[in-house]
Protein backbone atom coordinates (compact mmCIF):
# COMPACT_ATOMS: atom_id res chain seq x y z
CA UNK A 1 0.00 0.00 0.00
CA UNK A 2 1.35 3.86 -1.26
CA UNK A 3 1.36 6.20 1.35
CA UNK A 4 -0.96 8.14 -0.65
CA UNK A 5 -3.38 5.12 -0.35
CA UNK A 6 -2.54 4.76 3.34
CA UNK A 7 -3.46 8.85 4.02
CA UNK A 8 -7.24 8.44 2.11
CA UNK A 9 -7.72 5.45 4.30
CA UNK A 10 -7.18 7.20 7.47
CA UNK A 11 -9.08 10.30 5.93
CA UNK A 12 -11.66 9.05 4.54
CA UNK A 13 -14.17 7.87 7.44
CA UNK A 14 -13.48 10.84 9.66
CA UNK A 15 -14.08 13.74 6.93
CA UNK A 16 -17.24 11.52 5.15
CA UNK A 17 -18.25 11.97 9.03
CA UNK A 18 -17.44 15.62 8.97
CA UNK A 19 -19.58 15.92 5.56
CA UNK A 20 -16.68 15.66 3.06
CA UNK A 21 -15.31 13.45 0.26
CA UNK A 22 -11.70 13.09 -0.84
CA UNK A 23 -11.52 13.75 -4.68
CA UNK A 24 -7.89 13.72 -4.58
CA UNK A 25 -4.39 13.31 -2.77
CA UNK A 26 -1.03 14.12 -4.06
CA UNK A 27 2.27 14.41 -2.14
CA UNK A 28 5.06 16.29 -4.01
CA UNK A 29 9.13 17.82 -2.96
CA UNK A 30 11.01 16.35 -1.15
CA UNK A 31 13.01 18.57 0.89
CA UNK A 32 9.84 19.34 2.66
CA UNK A 33 6.96 17.76 0.73
CA UNK A 34 3.65 19.34 0.05
CA UNK A 35 0.75 17.38 0.98
CA UNK A 36 -2.21 18.28 -1.13
CA UNK A 37 -5.77 17.06 -0.65
CA UNK A 38 -8.89 18.02 -2.77
CA UNK A 39 -12.12 17.85 -0.57
CA UNK A 40 -15.87 18.42 -1.72
CA UNK A 41 -19.02 18.66 -0.04
CA UNK A 42 -21.15 15.16 0.12
CA UNK A 43 -24.58 17.14 0.19
CA UNK A 44 -23.04 18.85 -3.77
CA UNK A 45 -22.66 22.19 -2.28
CA UNK A 46 -19.73 24.49 -3.02
CA UNK A 47 -16.78 23.98 -1.12
CA UNK A 48 -15.82 27.28 0.95
CA UNK A 49 -12.90 28.61 3.05
CA UNK A 50 -14.49 27.62 6.59
CA UNK A 51 -14.83 24.08 4.91
CA UNK A 52 -10.78 23.76 4.06
CA UNK A 53 -9.93 25.11 7.46
CA UNK A 54 -12.41 22.21 9.13
CA UNK A 55 -11.05 19.67 6.96
CA UNK A 56 -7.69 20.94 7.45
CA UNK A 57 -8.03 20.86 11.40
CA UNK A 58 -9.23 16.84 11.30
CA UNK A 59 -6.15 16.20 8.47
CA UNK A 60 -3.76 17.62 10.56
CA UNK A 61 -4.69 16.11 13.97
CA UNK A 62 -5.26 12.33 12.23
CA UNK A 63 -1.81 12.83 10.27
CA UNK A 64 0.31 13.99 13.58
CA UNK A 65 -1.09 10.78 15.44
CA UNK A 66 -0.55 8.37 12.76
CA UNK A 67 3.01 9.97 11.74
CA UNK A 68 2.56 8.63 7.74
CA UNK A 69 4.65 11.10 6.81
CA UNK A 70 8.08 10.84 8.43
CA UNK A 71 9.55 14.00 7.75
CA UNK A 72 8.06 17.89 8.32
CA UNK A 73 5.94 18.89 5.19
CA UNK A 74 3.39 21.39 4.10
CA UNK A 75 0.09 20.89 4.00
CA UNK A 76 -2.55 22.41 1.80
CA UNK A 77 -6.48 21.38 1.57
CA UNK A 78 -8.43 23.22 -1.62
CA UNK A 79 -11.62 22.82 -3.14
CA UNK A 80 -11.81 20.75 -6.73
CA UNK A 81 -12.39 24.01 -8.31
CA UNK A 82 -14.50 24.38 -11.19
CA UNK A 83 -12.61 22.19 -13.66
CA UNK A 84 -12.70 19.50 -11.04
CA UNK A 85 -10.29 16.35 -12.06
CA UNK A 86 -11.55 13.35 -12.61
CA UNK A 87 -9.97 10.36 -10.35
CA UNK A 88 -11.73 7.56 -9.57
CA UNK A 89 -14.06 5.98 -11.70
CA UNK A 90 -16.84 6.48 -9.56
CA UNK A 91 -16.11 10.54 -10.29
CA UNK A 92 -16.53 9.45 -14.01
CA UNK A 93 -19.97 7.62 -13.31
CA UNK A 94 -20.72 10.77 -11.37
CA UNK A 95 -20.64 13.38 -13.89
CA UNK A 96 -21.85 11.31 -17.17
CA UNK A 97 -23.34 13.95 -19.15
CA UNK A 98 -20.84 16.51 -18.28
CA UNK A 99 -18.29 18.17 -21.17
CA UNK A 100 -14.99 17.05 -19.86
CA UNK A 101 -11.40 17.18 -21.47
CA UNK A 102 -8.95 14.08 -20.98
CA UNK A 103 -5.61 13.75 -21.92
CA UNK A 104 -4.42 9.95 -22.87
CA UNK A 105 -0.85 8.53 -22.12
CA UNK A 106 -0.97 7.08 -26.04
CA UNK A 107 -1.74 8.98 -28.89
CA UNK A 108 -5.69 7.55 -29.53
CA UNK A 109 -6.74 8.60 -33.19
CA UNK A 110 -3.50 10.46 -33.59
CA UNK A 111 -3.98 12.49 -31.08
CA UNK A 112 -3.84 12.56 -26.91
CA UNK A 113 -5.99 15.37 -26.21
CA UNK A 114 -10.15 14.85 -26.18
CA UNK A 115 -12.55 17.29 -25.47
CA UNK A 116 -16.92 16.15 -25.38
CA UNK A 117 -19.65 14.95 -23.43
CA UNK A 118 -18.88 12.34 -21.13
CA UNK A 119 -21.80 9.89 -22.53
CA UNK A 120 -21.10 6.73 -20.00
CA UNK A 121 -18.33 5.84 -17.51
CA UNK A 122 -18.01 1.80 -17.58
CA UNK A 123 -15.69 -0.40 -15.77
CA UNK A 124 -12.60 -0.53 -17.70
CA UNK A 125 -13.23 2.71 -20.72
CA UNK A 126 -15.14 5.84 -20.78
CA UNK A 127 -17.31 7.17 -24.04
CA UNK A 128 -17.11 10.51 -25.19
CA UNK A 129 -19.09 12.44 -27.91
CA UNK A 130 -16.07 14.76 -29.18
CA UNK A 131 -17.21 18.51 -30.05
CA UNK A 132 -15.07 18.17 -32.78
CA UNK A 133 -14.16 15.60 -34.43
CA UNK A 134 -12.21 15.56 -37.61
CA UNK A 135 -13.61 14.61 -40.91
CA UNK A 136 -11.51 11.69 -40.33
CA UNK A 137 -12.47 10.43 -36.95
CA UNK A 138 -15.69 9.26 -35.21
CA UNK A 139 -17.69 11.56 -33.15
CA UNK A 140 -18.30 8.92 -30.47
CA UNK A 141 -14.49 8.04 -28.88
CA UNK A 142 -14.37 4.83 -26.11
CA UNK A 143 -10.97 5.34 -23.88
CA UNK A 144 -9.72 2.99 -21.28
CA UNK A 145 -8.88 4.24 -17.70
CA UNK A 146 -5.29 2.73 -18.51
CA UNK A 147 -4.56 5.30 -21.17
CA UNK A 148 -6.02 8.54 -19.12
CA UNK A 149 -3.23 10.48 -18.37
CA UNK A 150 -5.63 12.97 -16.74
CA UNK A 151 -9.34 14.43 -16.47
CA UNK A 152 -11.23 17.13 -15.81
CA UNK A 153 -14.41 19.06 -15.93
CA UNK A 154 -14.89 21.81 -18.74
CA UNK A 155 -15.61 25.04 -16.37
CA UNK A 156 -18.47 26.51 -16.88
CA UNK A 157 -18.00 30.35 -16.35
Amino acid sequence: MTIIQKIEDLLTDPLSHKGYGIVRVKLSGEQRPTLQIMIERLDGEGIIVDDCATASYTIAALLDVEDLIKSQYVLEVSSPGLDRPLVKIADYKKFVGKDVTVKTAQAFNNRKNFSGKLESAEETAITITLDAPSAAEEALVKIEYANIRSARLKAIV
